[in-house]
């Protein structure tokens, strides 16, 4: 059998038997997703081997949804590291074959706490099954490996049923992408979910300002000055009137040959693209990619400039 062959099989045996997960979701996995649900405390999983770095997964994925969950290793756990449990958690333990040794000898120490056990096996009939509180039955019809004992597709299966029910406890706590945002403030999601326009614009003496009398040298000093590319132009009031832009300047010099004599009213583009200070970063990406502009303008309640953000600064702020 050659690699290409080989790997197919290997896809086609895992992909099959995490499919035929599927048809074995009944009411133990909804009983699961309830005590992880109404858990008081902690969700704490274990595994041994391939199944605890699963586990690992699986604990980590949970608490990114929002539900404390941590993971402990059963050869430490029954050499003093189950103090780590307490009252209220729940247990999910993965074993495959339900027999792990280091994982039964955890079992009289869980029921001494007396906490709640879920079980992600292959063997519904194990020590571990029979011990559990709920089943969830992850058993896969072979191995991905020539001699079907290295752990691939029941690993890929377990791993499969943890985000199962990690997702389906998402939907049950009513879990939303803006809480999930909440929880990753490093990511590119957690950034466009929580920075806002104010967080990121140029405001007070950073931003560009003309009056409408402005003579084109002094609009083009504002320009380079305050480094935006852009000006805004307001009336005596201060209110918006417009804005001038880099481009604006070159079709200007494009059209006119009597430029010194012209004012920032005369250079403007009136009516520009304005958004709301408190509005999402992400949503001012949105309003420049639609209209194809680097620059969008922050007004307050009289209508005068208060800030700029440029693409550059969502750029800088990862919002891209």
């Amino acid at each position: 059998m050659n690699l290409i062959e080989q790997a197919k099989r290997v896809l086609m045996i895992e992909s099959k038997a995490v499919a035929s997960l599927a048809d074995r979701i009944d009411e133990n996995f909804v009983q699961a997703v309830e005590l992880i649900y109404k858990c008081s405390s902690r969700v704490v999983v274990t595994g041994m081997g391939k199944s605890g770095i699963i586990g690992k997964k699986i604990a980590s994925t949970l608490s990114s949804i929002g539900t404390p969950a941590l993971f402990l290793h059963p050869a430490e756990g029954i050499h003093g590291d189950i103090g780590m449990v307490t009252k209220g958690d729940v247990i999910i333990c993965l074993s495959n074959s339900g027999e792990t040794e280091e994982v039964l000898k955890l079992l009289p120490v869980i029921k001494r706490f007396n906490v709640r056990l879920i079980a992600i096996t292959g063997n519904i009939a194990s020590t571990l099954a029979k011990n559990s509180d709920v089943v969830l039955d992850a058993s896969v019809d072979e191995e991905a490996c020539p001699w079907d004992i290295v752990p691939t597709a029941s690993t890929t299966a377990s791993l499969a049923m943890g985000d199962a029910l990690a997702i389906a406890l998402l939907d049950r706590k009513g879990f939303k992408k803006e809480d999930f945002a909440i929880l990753h403030p490093g990511g590119s999601l957690g950034k466009s979910l929580l920075l806002t326009v104010e967080d990121l614009m140029h405001k007070g003496d950073a931003l560009p300002v003309v009056k409408e009398d402005t003579p084109f040298k002094d609009v083009i000093y504002e320009i380079s000055s305050k480094k935006l590319g852009v000006t805004t132009v307001v009336d005596k009031n201060d209110v918006l009137k417009g804005i001038v832009t880099d481009g604006d300047l070159r079709r200007l010099l494009e059209k006119r040959k009597d430029i010194f004599g012209i004012t920032a009213s005369e250079m403007m583009t009136g009516n520009p693209k304005i958004i709301g200070k408190n509005e999402l970063a992400a949503k001012a990406l949105q309003i420049m990619e639609q209209h194809s502009i680097t620059s969008l303008l922050i007004v307050d309640e009289r209508n005068s400039p208060a800030g700029i953000i440029h693409l550059h600064d969502l750029l800088k702020a990862g919002v891209v």
